[in-house]
């Protein structure tokens, strides 16, 4: 295999459960699968087909013999049809009645459709799974004061674990768009040529009614509720664009939760899990880069600009088909599902292992806690007897002269004590360390933490206990 390309994606970020979905061998046995459904639908609903030939299509649903079908395509150019022929040499007696009425699209667009139900099901699952590591972390730290930044500039503190809950928010509304889309999945059916059931009608001497039952009895027997009332040869494109959408939202959120994991590592605040044995860097042994959150970002970027492709593909579709959407559906659904897989693995790794540096947190919020806490002080010095206008003045030019003592003169931050040294507060060095709580500056972040968790997060997380408790294998 090191004479051939060979997607990344496969080789060192997407699961083997996720691999296996987009497969050709799950492909092919949901075809047969199709196939079955086929058969026995028309026959339930009247056709000349028997039990014995629906039997010899079941014995050999699973061992697909794919050299024939290989040998096949070879000569006939083409990959339903030739597995229809493998189909057959397995299935003598069934032979005749493989495929009846239909056409290629109606085993490839409702593989497809199933295909990417399972893998919106393995996503859902995943992301499920960093919801509630998430939801740990936050739990955690909801209580633990940390500053805050707007612009990348120190702001009104916040805690540890609030901030944990905007990652969290953002994949609840990740959430949500995932399950509408997964809810509304349909199968295309048996629509025919055109989209007309023409063949079905022909078949069913023109009972109209029989061709609405095959849609619904086949979506049935692969586990949905309906197909589409209405389609042309193939089900709209606009549902690969709306699936890629909602992994494209994912890893949107991802992103932004690995930038924050980067900006807080460059600050020691936290940092994302490093082994034992990881390099950091090929030239500097000291360092401890934050690769897992930038292969976050990496692999998201991907997934947002592979969007674009069944966009532009829904666009420029003819008519009842064209064959323009096959190669580029090929590469670009599949490798969205396995980047996606990639990235939850990543971001559950990450969160599973993120440690926080509390002294750390607390040095870097002392150092800026007093030009913030000055609103407090100013309204203790007017208590003992102080102007307000005034102290307001005093606070503005002592908070210059502070800010100058860090920035130019590479200083601590020396307000407190310029404040105690002006007479104007009549407040003592010792009072105004007092304010100096973290705990008075986070607002309702802890109370925000408790709420968001019982309200939102917790019933969902109850709701689907059965599929949590993942940990994640990161290859490389």
């Amino acid at each position: 295999m090191n004479d051939r390309y060979v997607s990344p994606l496969s080789e060192r970020y997407a699961s083997k459960e996720m691999q296996y979905i987009f497969s050709p061998d799950k492909k092919f046995k949901t075809w047969r699968k199709l196939w079955i459904a086929l058969a026995e639908t028309e026959k339930e609903l009247g056709l000349p087909i028997t039990e014995e030939q629906i039997n010899e299509l079941k014995e050999h649903a699973e061992d697909i013999n794919y050299e024939v079908a290989k040998e096949r395509e070879r000569l006939v150019r083409h990959d339903v049809m030739s597995h229809v022929y493998a189909y057959g040499v397995q299935c003598p007696k069934a032979k005749g009645i493989i495929h009846l009425g239909a056409t290629s699209c109606y085993v490839g667009d409702n593989t497809d459709i199933i295909l990417m139900a399972e893998a919106l099901r393995l996503v859902r699952k995943k992301l499920l799974n960093v919801m509630a590591e998430l939801a740990k972390f936050a739990e955690k730290y909801k209580d633990l004061p940390t500053l805050a930044f707007t612009h990348f500039q120190p702001a009104q503190p916040t805690t540890v674990g609030k901030r944990a809950t905007l990652w969290l928010m953002d994949l609840t509304l990740d959430l949500e768009d995932l399950d509408h889309a997964l809810n509304s999945m349909k199968l295309l059916g048996s629509k025919g040529t055109t989209g007309t059931q023409a063949s079905f009608l022909e078949l069913f001497d023109g009972d109209h009614e029989k061709c609405r039952k095959a849609d619904q009895m086949i979506a049935e027997k692969m586990g949905f509720s309906s197909c589409f009332p209405v389609s042309g040869q193939t089900y709209s494109r606009k549902i690969d664009s709306r699936v890629l959408s909602v992994l494209a939202g994912i890893a949107q959120s991802a992103h932004k939760f690995s930038n924050d994991i980067r900006l807080l590592q460059h600050l020691k605040e936290i940092e994302e899990p490093f082994e034992k044995n990881q390099i950091g860097s090929s030239a500097m042994a000291y360092k401890r880069n934050p690769m897992r959150s930038e292969r976050i970002a990496s692999l998201s970027n991907y997934v947002m600009a592979d969007v674009m492709n069944p966009m532009m593909v829904a666009s420029t579709q003819w008519f009842e088909r064209t064959l323009d959407d096959s190669a580029n559906k090929r590469l670009s659904v599949p490798e969205g599902f396995l980047a996606v897989d990639g990235i939850l693995d990543l971001y559950l790794n990450v969160v599973d292992g993120l440690v926080v540096y509390p002294k750390v947190i607390e040095k870097h919020l002392m150092a800026e806690l007093p030009f913030m806490a000055t609103e407090n002080i100013m309204m203790d010095a007017v208590k003992a007897g102080g102007d307000r206008q005034e102290l307001h003045e005093r606070i503005r030019t002592l908070s210059m002269e502070a800010g100058k003592n860090v920035k130019e003169n590479g200083g601590d931050n020396n307000l407190l004590e310029l404040i105690a040294a002006d007479p104007a507060f009549n407040l003592s060095l010792d009072a105004l360390k007092k304010t100096m709580d973290p705990a008075r500056y986070v607002g309702r972040a802890p109370r925000q933490v408790e709420e968001f968790l019982a309200e939102v997060i917790n019933p969902v997380l109850e709701a689907n206990k059965d599929v949590l408790g993942l940990k994640a294998e990161i290859n490389v």
